[in-house]
């Protein structure tokens, strides 16, 4: 059976939403609180490479630090910043085995199952 973990804020409304919605379907993910627990510049390529998406689809661009990067940086710079700042991840991040939604909108992660 695969693992699933969400990468979650719970001052997020679409995080909370997004684990509502997976407790309601029987699924219990494990809860990894990325703000606390930042993952490293190889758990970011690991679950980039779940997402199937460039680094720039998982960054929230309307952070400061963001803007300041740049859309055109590239990609290892963009997972390095994310490792260092992670309050630049797109949040909510479900992985699912060796796939990977964003809970944006909360029902998307639903075609991980």
């Amino acid at each position: 059976m695969a693992v699933t973990v969400i990468w979650h804020n719970p001052r997020c409304s679409k995080s909370r939403e997004t684990l509502k919605l997976l407790e309601a379907r029987g699924i219990a993910p494990g809860v990894r609180l990325y703000l606390q627990d930042p993952p490293s510049a190889a758990e970011l390529h690991a679950a980039l490479a779940a997402l199937g998406r460039p680094a720039a689809d998982l960054i929230r661009w309307g952070e400061p630090a963001a803007r300041a990067l740049g859309r055109a940086a590239p990609e290892a710079d963009l997972v390095a910043a994310m490792a260092a700042t992670p309050a630049l991840i797109e949040r909510p991040l479900v992985i699912h085995g060796s796939r990977a939604a964003l809970g944006r909108p909360p029902e998307a992660v639903l075609a991980l199952f």
